[in-house]
């Protein structure tokens, strides 16, 4: 009897411990076959913290595990993904997309299964104002905050007609509103003369640079982004609209979609971005040094997107003692962490984090496109009030 009491206590400290050290499953999607440019960095990024977490120990002992899923860039399928991460894989948590729509479908299904959701990358301001729920949050700044960065010195300017061109899905329509609103309160009186608005990936160049030509705008806001972009550039380079005048471009300056730039690169043209080369903070010295290292290639934005993603992640699970989903969510409340960029804050209001930007202008120098001018802006400093948070927000 003592025997078997003896073996039945060991079996039982031996399945606890067991327990104990099962990893943590983190479900994550992505459209990586739709944005390489972008998502293959990300992955890296995430892919470092992750083993940086894990040689640590991981999170009381247990390590993390990510189980990773292709969403086609389709809301549908990416529902798909996250519903069979959910209910097959027995995930803890949810992390990741790019699209905007992509994020705000899988936010919403969050929202019905209950179940935290890191958005990563998804920039559109009604993931966490208007469709905003309290298991959604989200790393990056958004395209409101973005914007709001840059339209102090488009009112500097003091250009009377501005024309617009962004991609006709979620995110470009949401940056072209903010920009249309902040404008006007910055600088009143100020008109629009021109709108283009061509599909994701499917920019008619020529007749798009005809188009905001023939309204003859003092200055031109865009949100175009990787093919579109360059395809936008090249076409505007040759029929000369960026000649004798300004031009805004959201994300313009992220080395994604810069570096295949090369020498059509326009010089300046006023952009958010990311410097890399250039940033010599101690946070960012000791990523960049262990990125190469791991990597042999230098970040993109989506590299310091991504290992933020991770880090966040298994900052709310340490601060929350376990995958209690209650307990992550008011983990993640107010939570502070820092990043290659800088220190974060996550605003309990929204489930926002503080994130900022970097601000610059592009320059062409030996044949390649750089940012120069720039400075880095404290996401905190480019939110809406409290109150007006309150208004857009329904739960």
């Amino acid at each position: 009897m003592k025997i078997s009491r003896v073996f039945a206590i060991a079996a039982a400290t031996f399945f606890s411990l067991g327990a104990q050290a099962q990893a943590i499953k983190v479900g994550e999607l992505n459209s990586y076959k739709l944005f390489p440019a972008f998502l293959e960095p990300y992955k890296k990024g995430w892919e470092l913290a992750l083993e940086e977490i894990n040689k640590a120990g991981g999170v009381a002992g247990r390590k993390i595990e990510v189980i990773s899923r292709e969403d086609g860039g389709n809301p549908g399928d990416a529902v798909r993904a996250a519903e069979e991460l959910i209910s097959r894989e027995n995930v803890s948590l949810l992390m990741g997309t790019f699209a905007s729509h992509i994020g705000l479908a899988v936010s919403n299904l969050a929202n019905q299964r209950k179940v935290v959701f890191i958005a990563a990358e998804p920039l559109t301001d009604k993931i966490v104002w208007e469709n905003g729920n309290r298991y959604t949050f989200r790393v990056r700044p958004s395209t409101y905050m973005q914007v709001a960065m840059l339209v102090p010195d488009a009112a500097k300017l003091k250009k009377q007609r501005w024309a617009i061109v962004y991609p006709n899905y979620e995110y470009g329509q949401s940056a072209t509103a903010s920009f249309k609103k902040l404008l006007a309160k910055a600088q009143p009186g100020v008109q629009f003369v021109a709108e283009q608005a061509p599909a994701l990936n499917k920019i008619e160049a020529g007749a798009v640079v005809q188009a905001l030509a023939d309204a003859k705008p003092d200055a031109i806001f865009s949100s175009l982004f990787g093919a579109d972009l360059q395809k936008f550039v090249r076409e505007g380079n040759t029929r000369g609209l960026f000649k004798n005048r300004v031009v805004f471009n959201l994300l313009g300056g992220e080395p994604e979609y810069l570096d295949p730039l090369k020498e059509e690169t326009p010089n300046g043209w006023y952009v958010t971005g990311y410097p890399w080369s250039e940033i010599k903070t101690p946070a960012h010295q000791k990523f960049l040094a262990a990125y190469q290292a791991k990597w042999k290639d230098y970040p993109r934005l989506g590299s310091i997107v991504g290992y933020s993603t991770m880090y966040t992640v298994a900052n709310m699970l340490k601060r929350a003692g376990g995958t209690d989903t209650e307990k992550m969510i008011a983990a993640m409340k107010g939570m502070e962490m820092d990043t290659p960029i800088g220190p974060i804050v996550w605003r309990p209001i929204d489930n926002q984090s503080t994130m900022g930007a970097y601000v610059g202008q592009l320059a062409n120098k030996n044949g390649k496109g750089v940012m120069v001018n720039w400075r880095f802006a404290d996401g905190a400093l480019f939110l809406p009030s409290f109150e007006e948070v309150r208004a857009m927000r329904k739960d």
